[in-house]
């Protein structure tokens, strides 16, 4: 299956939607993004009204992903990525230095880990012995830390840091 031929439904809430994440909100997860398939992929999405997508991939050329987030896709991110950004051209702005997070503790790693699996606050905090309430204020944090709040971004900002 190439990713072109990825297809999206509805969104119909149910045991199992991710908690927190919003009704609407997809997150595809991609092996590999081939030349013409970010804008394919953002064309299928856009088709089908979905606006609140991130896309997730091992390994794809930047190029995809500038068409991707070019496309009205929320967010893309690859793991590994082409390093020749010279045939890009004025479509990619000119990469600046991010300015250095404040690290996470312990715990807001292993937090986030859990989100990663799809966990909801209640879940995790069963899991590592915490309250909801807890786990809530540990999300507030890393999200400060990482400047983002949606759950898929935090996840997507960690796995491109290698932080999970």
């Amino acid at each position: 299956m190439t990713t072109t031929d990825v297809r999206v439904r509805p969104h119909v809430p149910g045991p199992s939607r991710v908690a927190g994440t919003r009704p609407g909100s997809l997150c595809i997860v991609v092996p590999q993004i081939t030349t013409g398939e970010g804008s394919a992929i953002a064309r299928n999405l856009r088709r089908h009204g979905n606006h609140q997508a991130l896309v997730l991939a091992r390994r794809s050329e930047a190029r995809e992903l500038v068409q991707l987030l070019l496309g009205g896709v929320r967010g893309a991110v690859a793991i590994e990525q082409s390093r020749d950004l010279s045939n890009l051209g004025a479509v990619m702005p000119e990469p600046t230095l991010a300015p250095a997070t404040p690290p996470l503790t312990a715990r807001e790693l292993s937090v986030l880990a859990l989100v990663a699996e799809g966990q909801s606050n209640r879940a995790i905090g069963e899991t590592l012995e915490l309250s909801a309430l807890t786990v809530k204020s540990h999300l507030a944090r890393i999200a400060r830390k990482l400047g983002t709040g949606d759950r898929a971004a935090l996840v997507a900002v960690a796995l491109r840091r290698g932080l999970i």
